[in-house]
């Protein structure tokens, strides 16, 4: 392994161990279900929580799935290659919910957030029908930090992301342990990795601009105080990230 990389798998792994101390996201025989959609953060939980999962004081199992929505010129033998090489469990869902989202909607709207409700609906069941106790998503600090500022401009609240947050219906309980890892270190480290990345952008809807607009807001500030990250993600900890009883939008 070169330095380079040592060094930055080092701190991603101190920033995942003191978020799942921090908000007790793993306990004895939990069976997690790491959900891989084909991008950089994805990738990178997988690596870290595979490396946890052999150092750490108590035993877990882990589960990757990646759901299959259906869009167009999506790789589907992409992602599966790559787990197999990499020897842990896995399953692939497939569920044609972009047919879904093309019947519901007109060309004006923007399909993200039924295609996320929809996303997030089969991945609760599928986590229940394998019995996973834990869904661990790739959410990071930067996406984190976006959100919250999202729903305070546009919704008038200060939720965010929680590291972990128990599902409505009690069925579920979400965990984001790159909650305190930074977007451009997870860059950094895949590229290094080489991680075979899946586009995003297959359905032809870029990166949405009201969440562009919180990123580069916040690239300037931290140009202009170089800790206001830190800063920030500091005070969504202390109000243990704006917890809410609902899920809050997706990145």
């Amino acid at each position: 392994m070169k330095d380079a990389e040592r060094l930055l798998r080092r701190k991603l792994l101190r920033g995942a161990g003191q978020a799942i101390a921090d908000f007790g996201m793993i306990r004895e025989g939990d069976r997690l279900m790491v959900c891989l959609s084909g991008g950089k953060d994805g990738y990178v939980l997988l690596d870290l929580l595979m490396d946890l999962q052999r150092r750490a004081p108590v035993r877990f199992e882990l589960l990757a799935v990646n759901l299959d929505q259906g869009l167009p010129g999506f790789p589907g033998e992409v992602i599966p290659r790559y787990l197999v090489r990499l020897g842990v469990p896995f399953r692939v869902v497939r569920k044609d919910t972009w047919s879904i989202v093309k019947r519901t909607l007109d060309e004006a709207e923007t399909p993200c957030a039924l295609c996320s409700r929809l996303r997030r609906g089969i991945l609760y069941n599928t986590a229940v029908e394998e019995g996973c106790t834990r869904i661990a998503l790739g959410h990071h600090a930067d996406d984190i930090i976006q959100t919250f500022l999202l729903n305070l401009f546009f919704e008038g609240t200060t939720r965010s992301l929680p590291p972990l947050w128990r599902t409505g219906d009690g069925r579920n309980t979400v965990i984001r342990p790159l909650a305190y890892c930074w977007e451009t270190d997870i860059e950094a480290y895949a590229a290094l990795k080489n991680y075979p990345v899946v586009s995003n952008d297959l359905c032809g809807i870029t990166r949405p601009l009201e969440r562009r607009r919180m990123r580069e807001l916040v690239d300037g500030l931290q140009r202009k105080i170089p800790n206001v990250r830190r800063s920030i993600l500091a005070a969504l900890a202390g109000d243990r990230f704006g917890a809410a009883p609902e899920e809050p939008r997706d990145p």
